[in-house]
């Protein structure tokens, strides 16, 4: 007997990412359920040096050079253009438009090539979701106006990481076009619990780009501020600067900020191994953030849990429970956070344990994510 074909073969679906490496370390569990499914898939994305990892599991790499960065409507056209033909010669059935400056340039080019299926993927708003002023709130007047008007067809699915910024963009995130999902998700057998290190020092680690929008700069000084109270304290610092980002901070920065218990360590490939290491996963973002994926990876290896009370970082962590949340650019709740941690390592212990159950239990699992995504798909190419 013949096995039927999976229920979405001879279908065309194309991601639209600004990084490789960015597709590589978050997206590729919703490719592998899309070829699970039947469909083909390509990533349009500038290449640097993640081309291999992702074409090991058989999906089709198109380089397209595009700054990031820049979102000049000259430029973001002109990569529209050339991308609409990559669509048109594809074939795409599907185009799923990745961050920011992806919806811009892919939604351009989907509606150039007459491509209605389209999924816009928000990963965060930002530098636009986090600025308050009048600047801030015009740019997200504007973005509205583009995301739900022009580049939006009747076809086109909305992707959150967190229901405020669809908010932000004028959508009601019980709309049916809407679909929030718990950020790229987190594989909970690579990121397992290991026992908690001695205490004291309480150990923090905070792994990410870095960046000032960050709050690197706001925990550092925290920990200067707790430690010189009296609490046994240490940060440690993993990840490198971005280049390519204005808000990276320096690396001489980084390396002046290395002592007194605070150590810089530049980027590291075992983040499990580093959670393992220490008691608390942290991030005091400024904002902007869709749904940080190293909380998503601190939480689920069973450790608890400090950020900033901004969007996506509040929806993982509730307070008190999964960790502590804190106002963003706030030292002095952040320094009181620390104090508090570091003399209750009971309470430490039982915060990691119910952020691995929020993981477990949320739907913040790669497995949840992928197969949210693969039946959106099934949904737009449904006869």
């Amino acid at each position: 007997m013949t096995a039927s074909p999976p229920p979405l073969a001879n279908k065309n679906l194309v991601f639209v990412a600004t990084e490789d490496w960015f597709f590589a370390s978050h997206f590729l569990p919703m490719a592998r359920a899309a070829l699970r499914v039947g469909l083909s898939v390509t990533v349009v994305t500038r290449v640097r040096e993640h081309r291999a990892v992702i074409e090991a599991d058989g999906i089709r790499v198109v380089p397209l050079e595009a700054e990031r960065s820049s979102l000049n409507p000259m430029a973001a056209g002109y990569a529209a253009g050339q991308l609409a033909a990559i669509l048109k010669a594809l074939k795409a059935d599907i185009v799923h438009c990745i961050a920011l400056r992806g919806i811009l340039v892919g939604g351009t080019a989907a509606a150039i090539a007459g491509i209605p299926a389209r999924v816009f993927a928000l990963t965060g708003l930002g530098l636009l979701g986090a600025r308050e002023d009048m600047t801030g709130r015009l740019s997200r007047v504007a973005l509205k106006g583009l995301i739900r008007g022009p580049l939006a067809s009747r076809q086109t699915r909305f992707l959150f990481e967190n229901p405020d910024d669809a908010r932000a963009l004028g959508l009601d995130p019980s709309d049916t076009a809407v679909t929030l999902v718990g950020g790229a998700g987190v594989d909970p057998e690579s990121f397992s619990p290991r026992p908690l290190p001695p205490a004291p020092p309480l150990k923090v680690a905070i792994v990410a780009r870095m960046l000032w929008s960050k709050g690197i700069d706001v925990a550092v000084e925290a920990v200067r501020r707790a430690r010189a109270g009296g609490a046994a304290v240490e940060l440690s610092l993993y990840g490198a600067p971005d280049p390519s980002n204005r808000r990276a901070i320096p690396e001489a920065t980084l390396r002046d900020w290395s002592r007194d218990g605070i150590a810089w360590h530049g980027p590291t490939r075992d983040v499990a191994g580093i959670f393992a290491a220490h008691h608390v996963g942290a991030l005091p973002s400024r904002g902007g953030e869709g749904l940080p994926r190293t909380l998503l990876e601190a939480a689920s290896c069973g450790r608890a849990i400090l950020t900033s009370d901004v969007p996506g970082c509040r929806d993982l962590v509730r307070d008190g429970i999964e960790g502590l949340l804190v106002p963003p650019g706030d030292v002095a709740a952040l320094a009181a956070a620390l104090t508090r941690l570091a003399a209750d390592p009971a309470l430490v212990a039982r915060m990691g344990e119910a952020a691995r159950a929020r993981i477990l239990e949320g739907g913040y699992t790669e497995a949840a994510v992928a197969a949210t995504v693969a039946g959106l798909y099934a949904e737009l190419l449904a006869p």
